[in-house]
């Protein structure tokens, strides 16, 4: 029998916390990976986002550039084709995209390096839905990082206060037909995620694949409700790869699925911007030494990150 990312219903975790805790901690330490079900999002409220999302993708070219802020990384709102590439690719990704923030106070200590949303007034429902999706995947995040903690003997509530104002993104994607026989790259090139955890809400779709240990790669999809959700590289550095944040990419259908469009919505939990992001003495040890003996803060991290993929 193949092998698969296994998917696990969260609300054991109310119900049967020690075993589920267990199973979740070794998917991660295997894959890097898991999927969760039983979150209790509302599949309306991801099905208006994805509509609302859509329509956004389907205005013209011109409107939408009217959303994009050069010179920001694409910290908020519009990000066109062809912009972002993966980590020593030679090749931009077939993909464009929207970001979606933490809504601040404008007086919030963290206002310079996380700037007010843009919201496309041409489509109704847009903030609503989009908001509405970034807080569900937000406490849902908080809730997988619980089960994470005590995975590794650490307080159930350690993350709580490290990314109650975390610099997250909720990334809505468009991945266009793919019409020439000749592209030069995936729709999106190997990568590991820049934060802590990543929710990938809409991978039903053929496409996502995670690079294993044995260096095969394996599909992922998801049934029902379940979401993706994966480490990067952000909790990898703390855990001391404990957790490891798994090479991933999405590739291109090799059938009729190409000449369609793809969407996907990642939400990536980061912590908050002026956290240290220093290894944790419990994942260290004679046997694993400390990989990251220099400290870095969450923000200087994620800009240092934004500059070899070409974003900034």
């Amino acid at each position: 029998m193949s092998r698969q990312v296994p998917t696990l219903d969260i609300g054991r975790y109310d119900t049967d916390r020690d075993a589920f805790v267990a199973e979740l901690g070794a998917a991660y330490r295997e894959f890097g990976f898991c999927c969760i079900s039983g979150h209790g999002i509302a599949p309306g409220l991801i099905d208006g986002a994805y509509e609302a999302f859509r329509r956004f993708f389907a205005l013209p070219e011109a409107v939408k550039r009217r959303y994009h802020v050069p010179g920001s990384g694409g910290a908020r709102g519009y990000t066109p084709f062809g912009i972002e590439t993966a980590k020593d690719s030679r090749h931009p990704d077939l993909k464009e995209f929207w970001h979606i923030g933490r809504e601040i106070p404008r007086d919030s200590v963290h206002a310079a390096v996380m700037p007010p949303n843009l919201w496309p007034e041409e489509v109704p429902g847009f903030r609503e839905y989009g908001y509405g999706l970034y807080e569900a995947l937000d406490q849902l995040g908080s809730r997988v990082l619980r089960a994470l903690a005590l995975h590794i003997d650490l307080p159930e509530h350690f993350f709580d206060g490290r990314t109650d104002s975390g610099n997250s993104i909720l990334r809505p994607l468009h991945y266009p037909p793919i019409t020439a026989p000749d592209v030069p790259n995936v729709r999106a090139g190997a990568h590991e995620d820049i934060n802590l955890i990543t929710l990938l809400v809409g991978a039903s779709a053929e496409g996502l694949e995670v690079l294993t240990r044995e260096g095969d790669w394996l599909p992922i999809t998801t049934r029902g409700d379940a979401i993706v959700v994966n480490i990067g590289d952000m909790l990898q550095r703390l855990t001391n790869h404990v957790y490891p944040s798994t090479t991933h990419r999405v590739v291109n259908p090799a059938n009729a699925q190409a000449r369609v469009s793809r969407y996907s919505v990642p939400f990536f939990l980061h912590p908050n911007p002026d956290v240290v992001l220093d290894v944790l003495p419990s994942c260290v040890s004679a046997e694993h030494p400390n990989r990251y003996p220099e400290p870095i803060t969450a923000n200087d991290y994620l800009m240092q990150r934004l500059r070899e993929i070409k974003l900034v």
